[in-house]
């Protein structure tokens, strides 16, 4: 395995081989479609009909009501029973079990995603509309999670270059009254409760609140917190054609901040010799050891965000809809963590620990508005979707970084003991001396950002004929970024610096369909990140001048509806990204770094009897830097997972889930191997009556030591041992 990973190229006979295999699968189905009567286009909440069409599988983030079958690109959607069912508490449970997606650290504060290779903080969404500030996301009010991979720039802008994750919340219900509710508690020690409630207020208006309270604990030393969070929202349908979403969130997260344990070379230390073979892993004899500071780790959350969205029917074949989201985030995370560490041999173990403070105050506005219209020319259909949207963004952040007296720096080193000999900021050194740390001394950002962003795109998915749809689009985005960095140089004024990038992201999608329950897929696209980054944080002189980064993607696949109830699909993709970054010459050019993600996918869901259901996926990636012989960390060429649910008798099911992750890189410079690993889970549920389940879900049941994420080589997460949940639940 290590040896792949040095190669420039890796082989692509399985790229090729799915590839003739699609061709070869259209060919044998392409068998004459029969001719269907034409009927006048309709738009429903619900359903579309088009004469020839007649689904509710409908994707929430597109801005159309279009089938998963005629969506040229591969998605995945976890249901609010499959979160239950299989116990998951994060996004990043959701990711163990989606194919072609893998989990990043996040620095212990904030959820990230690795998809097909390209790592993201920023490509969240709720209900379309992007979500882009750090932190953990909680799962309490949502109808179902949405993975589109891919470039996504058409509907959702800048970045998205290989996926993005779309929450879709729930909404009120009119005509209904219901009492939901859920308990869980664990044996780490963490629990939680939730409710849903729904009340209709009148013929036409409907009140529905969310709450959740969680109590966080973990296997990890001093590892706790604490989340609440609160939705409320109403519907009103002020006519027959028009209806009112309304809803306001408030979030309050606080937690403690592990950001892993450091890695070694098989003699202790920290050098590494790739060409010979030697490389770094995570030191399984520290898994025990959390190394940060029991009271300075920690991340708080405070955020207000309110939603409206208003939809209207225009006439039977066109309708269009609203939407203005307003959030003010207050956050801070301050910790330690490690950055080096060394073993003698004789006993004698260290470890450097460095760290920082950060805050960051956001507010956030976005107003964005489409419409969808279904029409003929001849004997040709089209759904044509345009929108609009603008984004105003202002950001104050701040960072200080650690210092110790002793070392007169932002790195002391201290003796490896559990726990390591520091606490509220004040220690004893590996030297045996008091050392203490202040986040007043060293200051390293104090940047005040405004961003604002105007979009404007155009789709149309054009029914050629009953067996070719052709899906055509482009989106323009303006973005304005301005910075006020009041850490100039001490002889120079505060300096401002604004960087405006103008882009177009073209979208072209060819959908066959030999047969109703079958399509075959081609498409390309492009998405951008702006030199300022995910998270518009900063931005230096040299890189205000250059163009974004570009990423293009190109994607074929086979999506199957079979009869029986199960959905197959595959796809062979590549994407390349073109990073631009300053090369650092006194001219004030460009260096470019071309990265290549190449693999396919393939993924199972379904019921496959009356009693037995299962998701599966698999995933194969080979990524490489164009003239390099390093590979992108955290990129494992091979990843698998599998659920099933098997009803033993009407009450009674158990559950039984297999995720395997293949080995990677934990940095970029390929010194540090991420094990491969294999994680069992179970579950078992008895639905007592129609309104109370008991469930209990078993995480890691074979106990296997193991390490799915990192931040760099010396800050790898420790996976959870055997433990198990326990939850009550029901819906009156």
């Amino acid at each position: 395995m290590t040896e792949q990973f040095l190669n420039t190229k890796k082989d692509n006979e399985l790229m090729k081989y799915f590839t003739a295999s699609s061709a070869t699968l259209l060919i044998a189905l392409a068998q004459p479609v029969q001719a269907q009567t034409t009927a006048s286009p309709t738009i429903d909440d619900e359903i579309v009909t088009t004469g020839k069409y007649l689904y509710t599988d409908q994707v929430n983030a597109l801005k159309t009501l279009t089938p998963i079958l005629d969506v040229p690109q591969s998605l995945s959607i976890t249901t609010a029973e499959q979160i239950l069912e299989q116990g998951f508490d994060s996004i990043g449970d959701i990711v163990l079990y989606t194919p072609g997606l893998n989990q990043s650290q996040g620095e212990g504060h904030r959820d990230a995603v690795v998809f097909r290779g390209v790592r993201s903080t920023a490509d969240f969404f709720v209900d379309g509309v992007r979500d882009n500030v750090q932190y953990y996301r909680s799962l309490y009010n949502l109808e179902q999670v949405e993975v589109l991979r891919g470039p996504n720039a058409l509907f959702f802008g800048r970045g998205g270059t290989g996926g993005v994750i779309n929450r879709v919340t729930k909404k009120g219900v009119i005509g209904e009254t219901f009492l939901g509710y859920q308990g869980n508690i664990d044996t780490f020690g963490a629990f939680g409760a939730s409710l849903d409630v729904n009340e209709t207020l009148g013929d036409a208006t409907a009140l529905r609140v969310n709450i959740a309270l969680e109590e966080l604990n973990n296997h990890r030393d001093f590892f706790d917190g604490t989340r609440f969070a609160v939705n409320p929202t109403l519907r009103f349908e002020l006519s027959p054609k028009t209806t009112v979403d309304v809803s306001y969130e408030y979030n309050n997260n606080e937690r403690f901040i592990d950001r892993g344990i450091p890695s070694a070379a098989p003699d202790g230390t920290t050098d590494s010799d790739p060409e010979n073979g030697i490389f770094r892993s995570p030191v399984e004899g520290l898994a025990d050891i959390t190394f940060g500071d029991e009271e300075l780790n920690t991340a708080t959350l405070e955020a207000h965000i309110l939603r409206a969205n208003i939809s209207h029917q225009f006439a039977d074949n066109l309708k269009g809809n609203f939407t203005a989201v307003y959030g003010d985030y207050d956050k801070l995370y301050q910790n330690l963590f490690p950055v080096g560490f060394n073993d003698d041999l004789a006993g004698n173990q260290t470890v450097n620990l460095d760290g920082y403070v950060d805050t960051t105050q956001r507010q956030s506005l976005t107003l964005s508005g489409n419409l969808v219209g279904e029409f003929e020319t001849g004997s040709i259909g089209h759904t044509l979707v345009g929108g609009l949207e603008y984004i105003d963004t202002s950001n104050n952040n701040d960072r200080f970084n650690t210092f110790f007296d002793t070392s007169a720096d932002d790195v002391e080193t201290f003796a490896v003991a559990r726990p390591i000999n520091i606490l509220n900021g004040v220690g004893v050194n590996a030297a045996g001396n008091v050392t203490t740390n202040s986040f007043a001394v060293d200051v390293n950002d104090d940047d005040e950002a405004d961003l604002e962003v105007f979009s404007a795109f155009v789709q149309d998915e054009i029914a050629v004929t009953d067996w070719l749809d052709i899906v055509l689009g482009a989106r323009f985005d303006s973005f304005d970024f301005t910075i006020v960095n009041e850490l100039a140089a001490l002889d120079s004024p505060t300096r401002t610096l604004s960087s405006k990038n103008e882009e177009i992201s073209p979208r072209l999608g060819l959908i066959l369909k030999p047969r109703e329950n079958i399509s075959v897929y081609g498409s390309f696209s492009e998405s951008f990140l702006p030199q300022s980054g995910e998270q518009f944080a900063e931005i230096n002189d040299d890189e205000a001048a250059l163009a974004p980064d570009v990423s293009q993607n190109l994607e074929a696949g086979v999506k199957w509806d079979l009869p029986q109830g199960l959905s197959f699909t595959a796809a062979a993709f590549q994407i390349e990204t073109t990073d631009v970054s300053p090369s650092g010459d006194a001219d004030n050019s460009a260096s470019e770094e071309i990265i290549q993600v190449e693999g396919i996918e393939a993924s199972l869901s379904g019921n496959v009897t009356d009693r037995f259901s299962i998701i599966a996926g698999v995933s194969l990636l080979d990524a490489n830097i164009e003239g390099s012989d390093d590979t992108p960390r955290e990129i494992p060429e091979f990843t698998a997972s599998a659920w099933g649910n098997y009803d033993i008798t009407e009450k009674f099911g158990l559950g039984l889930g297999v995720t395997h992750q293949g080995e990677s890189f934990a940095d970029n410079n390929n010194t540090t191997i991420l094990p491969a690993f294999t994680r069992v889970d179970a579950a078992a549920y008895y639905n007592v009556h129609d309104n109370l389940r008991l469930q209990v879900n078993v995480e890691n049941l074979t106990d296997t030591t193991y390490f799915p994420s990192a931040h760099t080589d010396d800050q790898i997460t420790v996976g959870a041992p055997i433990n198990a949940k326990f939850t009550v639940s029901g819906r009156f």
